[in-house]
């Protein structure tokens, strides 16, 4: 089915915007919110809220103009076609020519409320078929440019790039990869810094020119901990806007039908309310701990939509909560907090000594396994077509302390030594819980892997691969 651009007018704004049928969002592209203040979560963005400025695009061929407002119009009857079905109370949908006249798609109740079908649920995702002994999924549309196509289509070769290949996620992607879920016709490849500094433009240029990806998973980040974070935020600043910038536009002058760029919760608000949702990036600054790297992440969203309006690239990114497992840099000083503290009770267990865990213990965060990230990484490339970004994340409900954190590697190490906690070290943002929401509409029924299992299966790694760990 072609898709309908929906250009919206939010001139006579109202409550009414929530009532926007989530299947007629996907027959469309993202819809176009020019400079309003409110907050649309069931519609897709064309320019976001910080540029207010650029101009609203003409209408073309085939495009409709939407009135999100106190419109004119009557009930509509239990079934209406495409064209007809957004008039009534609270939208106004003036005819325009070329508008597509589909089946119907849209049903109202007698008392003309909308009955707004779910999202829809994808068939599988990458690592679901192992556990459930059946073949690896994704065979959904991918791009809306010219020359998109299902990555699963036999007769036409996928060929997919990944920057940062040999780092924790990327790591992750390649396991995922092997063990099924690639699908015919598609063509990995794996990169990291070895093959090209992308902080380079020329060296980035010739990478994509010699790969020809159709596809690209943009891993590749000038990454560390929270003190290291504190300590160079203008170098975390300049290393991650240049890679950035260059794979976007490299990834646009070889004609990549798709990017899915990786960004972190630590891009959004440091005052704000709680659960964090993907609207909410660009509603206040970061926490000062990090701000170099977080505006750095946040303006793969801002390239992602500017992209998409100027050359309707299919730009994407996701936001995974704290990313742990097997090829995490385990580095005290400049690691994460999980693999700094597995490599802290490896020593202290080898040393007999006490271990320190720094700060109060009492942050709280959201952990995911890498080898689950890895599979939902598949499906939003092989299926999740907004622009906007989608928060891949555990459920809020299994936010855990650091100190619970620190219990569980104590545990999963066998560790029976003195536990410190040095309070004179800083604890960086106390919480940034994560809604799984918008993930959940489309995967409720995805598995996340327990986390004190994959606590317990990443310390198993660290020890088996301890020399060749990065440490």
């Amino acid at each position: 089915m072609d898709r309908t651009r929906i250009l919206v007018d939010p001139s006579q704004e109202s409550n009414e915007e929530s009532k926007l049928p989530h299947s007629y969002r996907l027959l469309a592209l993202p819809l176009l919110l020019p400079d309003s203040p409110r907050r649309f979560r069931d519609v897709r963005l064309l320019r976001p809220a910080i540029a207010p400025s650029v101009p609203e695009p003409p209408l073309c061929e085939g495009e409709v103009r939407v009135r999100v407002g106190r419109g004119r119009g009557r009930t509509e009857p239990a079934r209406t076609t495409l064209p007809r079905m957004l008039r009534g109370p609270g939208l106004h949908f003036p005819a325009a020519p070329g508008a597509p006249s589909e089946d119907s798609i849209y049903q109202r109740t007698a008392g003309g409320r909308p009955l707004v079908p779910p999202p829809p649920r994808s068939r599988r995702v990458a690592g679901e078929s192992a556990r459930a002994g059946s073949r690896s999924p994704g065979q959904g549309k991918v791009g809306k440019g010219a020359g998109a196509a299902s990555m699963g289509e036999p007769q036409r070769s996928t060929r997919i790039l990944v920057t940062g290949g040999s780092g924790l996620v990327g790591r992750a992607i390649q396991k995922v990869v092997a063990d099924g879920a690639r699908l015919p016709g598609e063509d990995w490849v794996f990169v990291s810094s070895k093959d090209a500094d992308l902080t380079n433009a020329a060296q980035t240029r010739a990478l994509f020119e010699k790969v020809q990806p159709t596809h690209v998973i943009h891993l590749a980040a000038m990454v560390g901990g929270l003190f290291r974070n504190m300590k160079y935020n203008l170098d975390f600043w300049r290393k991650n806007v240049h890679i950035n910038d260059n794979v976007l536009h490299s990834a646009f002058e070889v004609g990549a039908r798709k990017v899915v760029s990786c960004l972190s919760t630590c891009i959004f608000p440091d005052k704000t309310t709680y659960p964090i949702d993907e609207t909410m990036i660009h509603d206040g600054p970061p926490h000062s701990s990090n701000f170099g790297y977080s505006y750095a992440k946040r303006m793969i969203d801002v390239q992602n939509r500017a992209y998409f309006q100027q050359h309707g690239c299919t730009f994407t990114a996701v936001i995974p909560t704290n990313v742990f497992g097997p090829h995490d840099n385990f580095n005290i000083e400049d690691g994460h907090v999980l693999p700094g503290l597995i490599h802290k009770v490896h020593l202290a267990k080898s040393r007999g000594s006490a271990l320190t865990v720094w700060g109060t213990g009492r942050p709280r965060r959201q952990f995911i396994y890498s080898l689950d990230l890895a599979r939902l990484f598949l499906w939003v490339l092989r299926e999740y077509d907004q622009v906007e970004p989608i928060i891949l994340s555990v459920g809020e409900e299994d936010e855990v302390s650091i100190r619970e954190a620190a219990e569980a590697v104590v545990e999963a190490m066998d560790f029976h030594g003195e536990v410190i906690f040095d309070t004179t070290k800083s604890d960086g943002q106390f919480k940034k819980t994560a809604s799984n929401s918008k993930l959940r509409a489309y995967l409720p029924d995805f598995r996340f892997t327990p986390f004190k299992q994959a606590v317990k299966e990443t310390c198993a790694w660290f020890t088996d691969n301890y020399e060749e760990a990065r440490k």
